[in-house]
């Protein structure tokens, strides 16, 4: 049987050590060769203090169960032995850890014996005991990594044999081409660590240098309470001197003041780097939001976002802030602590050494699972603030249903995940604190009661067991402090996992487009076999090799029943999706190349809802512009049409439209968009169902701002009322995503097809769409109805009934 050299090489080196411990153990237990001396008098003789025999025992007890578990590993051809060391992980260190203690525990009762403590044997011996003791969980960790074990041998199966003949090449080439395949695949993508959190906090060094300069000088002030509180009492209840007593409280008073003024100074300094710590978190996440294509916000709730935007970040910042501080604080007063209670006494000193280990237990156990939990906290809030955003920002039609009990409902039903959570975090909350706290009670009950034996031998002074005992609870604050940022660490990581993966995301569609930025652009359109679906529907396609061509200054108007493709046209002419197959060209340049900055300032759009910033009306004209006048704006909003009605208004410019423009009615808001589209003086503009939700009077508003600035540019127009279509220079008919007619509205009447369906269902009253059972209308009637003067002949006298003057560019 023979294996891969790397797991040969662990299994060999485990064998070796635990060879070695079980004999090394057996020298020293036997002080070299006499080892039927010391086990009979180990066995016959035992005396707690002096017999080391059960420091024998634990070797070989590892010895058995680390080569116990080799001859699983070996005599199993598949992966169980190995299960079954991964299953008995946590048992094997709860062993590992008494085995641990229990020659720290020797080392108590034999220094009590043996004051001198002066045999090299026993220091080897004590050593090895407490060295092993860690490499037998170190080597069991090792084990359940083992690899599962390979034969080779003439192959048996013929499915084997069919395998190599098919891929024409040996198991190793066979293996190494399924491992590449594999490594291909999509992985999980990989948890935030601590130190990608502390990374964010580089810019803030100088703040932190400062705060923990400060937190140094608190903690080491804080140090000397316990000292000389024990000094205090020693000086009243024992000595009785009073110029004792009163020296150590003026210095526990300075040390107090010092303390007191050097941790305020800390907290204002680490709460300044954790505001800009969250300030820059929110900032990158921000950005890397806008930077994504549009598709990404298909799939993407906005509630979700904002959770991250609000929520997560400031988890994550407080948090790692919070925490950092906590954690550097305790350390320096841990280690200062530890000194000085050596310092006063060694023995008690291992018998708080004692349990440590138990500590450590706790808090990883108690930081996994809330890593766990805090995820799926976060999770269940980011979708209960899904419901609060859709709501609230949907209120008009919540209460235009009457439906507030049925949303209310919803929300409560998306908390009632959170709470049970919650209740989750508050229960586990409860056991850490429960088993640190009955951990703290056992502890100071063993001190007292050795310290006490201490005292009546006269190994310790009363004074001394007092500071000690002082210190052994500001050591236990300190670590209970530190398992705690264990726990808040794991919170933020586990918070900072959805935030850094939006962080990380590579936009599908570059953000920055190309490069091209053209002087002078003509404005022809042409999209060549364009094929698209969109990504929240990859199986679906919305345009099927569609062709057409749009040349500068033409008018074009694009028809045909609700979800054929139009919109999807004027989506990609934007660059919010890449194309499936074929290209969108404007000046015979691929749209990829163009700069985003430049193509969108060329290229305009006034939708048939469009969205208003809770800002002033000229803020809105000009979104987007980098540089702007009042008299500019202004302008814009004459040829929109919107001067007037701005001007009634009592802040005229200045006034703010409201949350989405609420504050405004359809048509000025329509009149609005015309104004920011016109203010860019773009090449080319489109209109996508820019009249259709409109009264009678806007509508007629919104039309005459729109004949006022079409001369002279590229204009595509989606819609369905027969009065703007109709003035088209071109129509194209578009149906299931593809192009099925081209023409005039004239030749598309003439040909009878969907077009000419679709001007009858208007003409007759009904809602503007496609049936097959639609009878092919009468091209005279139709004609005569929907007569209308061209684009070429339009003039402002046409349209507002003033003197003739035709409209002139931008």
């Amino acid at each position: 049987m023979v294996h891969c050299a790397g797991n040969r090489c662990r299994l060999l080196y485990i064998f070796a050590f635990s060879v070695l411990d079980f004999v090394l153990t057996t020298v020293l237990f036997a002080h070299g060769t006499d080892y039927r001396h010391y086990f009979i008098v180990s066995t016959y003789y035992y005396h707690f203090p002096t017999s080391m025999f059960e420091l024998w025992v634990f070797s070989a007890i590892r010895a058995c169960l680390t080569c116990g578990a080799l001859v699983g590993l070996l005599c199993n051809h598949d992966q169980s032995a190995v299960a079954r060391v991964n299953c008995s992980k946590v048992p094997v260190l709860i062993l590992a850890a008494i085995m641990w203690m229990y020659p720290i525990v020797k080392l108590l009762a034999y220094s009590e014996k043996y004051q001198s403590l002066s045999e090299p044997w026993f220091w080897c011996l004590f050593s090895w005991s407490i060295f092993s003791a860690v490499f037998f969980y170190i080597n069991w960790h090792l084990l359940g990594k083992a690899k599962e074990p390979r034969v080779e041998s003439l192959p048996i199966n013929r499915e084997e044999e069919d395998r190599r003949d098919l891929l024409g090449g040996s198991t190793a080439d066979i293996e190494d081409a399924e491992n590449d395949a594999s490594s291909s695949s999509p992985k999980k993508p990989k948890m935030p660590t601590v130190g990608r959190l502390m990374a964010y906090s580089k810019p803030d060094l100088g703040f932190i240098s400062v705060a923990i300069f400060f937190m140094v000088i608190s903690s080491v002030a804080q140090i000397f309470t316990p000292y000389y509180t024990g000094q205090v009492i020693q000086g009243i209840a024992i000595d009785r001197d009073e110029a004792k007593f009163v020296r150590a409280i003026i210095f526990m008073a300075i040390f107090s003041a010092a303390s007191a003024i050097a941790a305020g100074i800390r907290g204002g300094f680490f709460k300044v780097a954790m505001v800009r710590l969250n300030i820059r978190i929110r900032n990158h996440l921000f950005s890397s939001m806008l930077s994504q294509e549009i598709g990404f916000f298909d799939s993407i709730r906005t509630g979700d976002l904002t959770s991250r935007l609000t929520s997560d970040t400031s988890t994550m910042s407080d948090a790692l802030s919070l925490n950092t501080n906590i954690f550097l604080r305790s350390l320096i007063k841990a280690i200062g602590v530890c000194a000085f209670m050596f310092t006063l006494s060694w023995r008690l000193s291992l018998v708080t050494v004692i349990g440590l280990p138990v500590i450590m237990g706790v808090s990883k156990a108690y930081g996994s699972y809330y890593q766990t939990l805090a995820k799926k906290v976060q999770d269940s809030l980011a979708r209960a603030n899904e419901v609060a955003e859709e709501t609230c920002s949907s209120m008009r039609t919540v209460r235009s249903f009457a439906n507030e009990p049925v949303e209310t409902a919803r929300y409560a039903e998306k908390l009632v995940v959170t709470r049970k959570l919650k209740v989750k975090e508050a229960f586990a909350y409860a056991g850490y604190v429960w088993s640190n706290e009955l951990f703290e009670l056992m502890l100071v009950t063993a001190t007292l009661y050795y310290g006490g034996h201490l005292v009546v031998n006269n190994l310790l002074s009363g004074g001394d067991l007092v500071s000690f005992i002082l210190y052994q609870i500001e050591l236990g604050s300190a670590l209970e402090s530190i398992s705690d940022v264990y726990t808040g660490l794991m919170q933020a990581i586990g918070a900072s996992q959805k935030v850094f993966e939006f962080i990380d995301r590579k936009p599908l569609v570059k953000p920055e487009g190309g490069s091209m930025r053209p002087n002078k652009l003509q404005g022809r359109i042409e999209f060549r076999n364009v094929s698209f679906a969109y990504p929240t529907r990859p199986d679906s396609l919305v345009l099927k090799n569609v062709s057409f061509s749009v040349e500068p200054g033409e008018v074009v108007a694009l028809v045909g029943p609700s979800g054929g493709g139009k919109s999807s046209c004027i989506n990609l002419l934007e660059h919010f999706y890449e194309t499936r197959e074929g290209s969108v060209l404007i000046d015979d340049v691929s749209i990829n190349d163009y700069s985003h900055k430049y193509l969108h300032t060329k290229i305009a759009l006034v939708g048939q809802e469009p969205v208003l910033y809770a800002t002033s009306v000229k803020e809105n004209i000009a979104y987007g512009l980098d540089l702007w006048t009042d008299e500019l704006v202004e302008k814009a909003a004459r040829l929109a049409n919107a001067h007037e009605f701005i001007s009634d208004m009592k802040e005229k410019y200045n006034t703010n439209t409201g949350e989405k423009g609420m504050q405004l009615s359809g048509g000025q808001k329509q009149r609005l968009a015309i104004a920011r589209a016109v203010i860019r003086n773009p090449t080319i503009l489109l209109l996508d169902e820019a009249t259709s939700a409109l009264d009678s009077e806007s509508e007629y508003l919104v039309q005459e701002a729109l004949y006022k600035n079409l001369r002279g540019r590229t204009v595509i127009i989606i819609a369905h009322r027969l009065s703007t279509v109709e003035k088209a220079n071109r129509i194209i008919v578009i149906e299931k995503g593809s192009v099925v007619e081209q023409g005039s509205h004239t030749q598309l009447l003439a040909r009878g097809g969907l077009y000419a369906k679709l001007v009858q269902r208007q003409l007759l009253g009904f809602d503007v769409g496609f049936s097959n059972h639609v009878t092919k209308p009468p091209i005279e009637a139709i004609s005569s109805v929907g007569s209308f003067k061209s684009f070429d002949s339009l003039t402002e006298d046409s349209v507002s009934g003033g003197t003739p003057t035709p409209y002139g560019s931008w």
